[in-house]
């Protein structure tokens, strides 16, 4: 499997990856640097940075990217008879979706990563006085990446069955604008996956917040739709005409 991640990622730094993975920590960082978020009572002011980066990022960005990113992973395939060049070659189809599958979550960490920095940077040039709260890191951005995994998995099997790189993005997109409503919900927002990364990746953590979830509700939800949009693009491409 080393070799066939060896492989795709080959395949990847031909693309603009590494404008794509730039694109969300440095929306952040703008964000981030240009917002005055003020509230009366006494709070930590990286929470409030990261509040108002959040907006934006956790809850667009995060989401879209994941289409992004899964398509541009089976971009080659698509073109000129790819998968029956890739299948040709003594590997089996599950281990080719397990391994794009990793290196998709890999991507999405090292975009979380890269955020958390901006962050800090954010912090630093507004002279931040206040101790670095490491729940940010545990709770936005570990969380944040973990509220992915649906997600990620849903774009991977949509991405093989379109040969068309638009029509996995504009599904995903179809999906993203509606969460946007969803996170204000009591009802639907808390089983709503695409609303998933801006809850976990949400710090306050109390119950009488507007956006609280309870932890085991979320990853409930995560893990059930994780599994659910995996096993349902694994079993697809394994029967898949090539």
């Amino acid at each position: 499997m080393l070799s066939i991640l060896q492989s795709e990622w080959f395949k990847l730094r031909k693309s603009k990856i590494i404008f794509i993975i730039l694109a969300g920590p440095l929306i952040g960082l703008f964000i981030g640097l240009n917002s005055n978020l003020v509230i009366d009572v006494k709070f930590n002011k990286w929470y409030l940075s990261l509040l108002s980066m959040n907006l934006i990022y956790a809850l667009l960005f995060l989401p879209l990217i994941t289409g992004v990113l899964a398509s541009l992973i089976c971009r080659y395939e698509h073109q000129a008879g790819g998968w029956k060049q890739l299948l040709a070659l003594p590997v089996t189809r599950g281990k080719v979706l397990v391994v794009k599958f990793v290196l998709l979550m890999l991507l999405v960490l090292v975009i979380q990563l890269l955020y958390l920095g901006s962050v800090y940077v954010v912090g630093m040039v507004k002279g931040f006085t206040d101790p670095f709260p490491i729940k940010i890191f545990w709770k936005s951005i570990f969380g944040g990446w973990v509220a992915t995994l649906p997600l990620v998995s849903l774009q991977l099997w949509m991405s093989i069955v379109f040969k068309n790189f638009a029509a996995p993005f504009a599904v995903n997109v179809v999906f993203t604008l509606p969460s946007i409503l969803a996170v204000n919900s009591e009802r639907f927002g808390p089983f709503y996956p695409w609303a998933q990364p801006f809850s976990m990746m949400y710090i306050g953590g109390n119950k009488d917040d507007v956006f609280f979830v309870p932890w085991d509700q979320l990853l409930t939800v995560v893990g059930g739709s994780f599994i659910l949009f995996f096993l349902g693009g694994y079993l697809y491409f394994q029967r898949k005409m090539i």
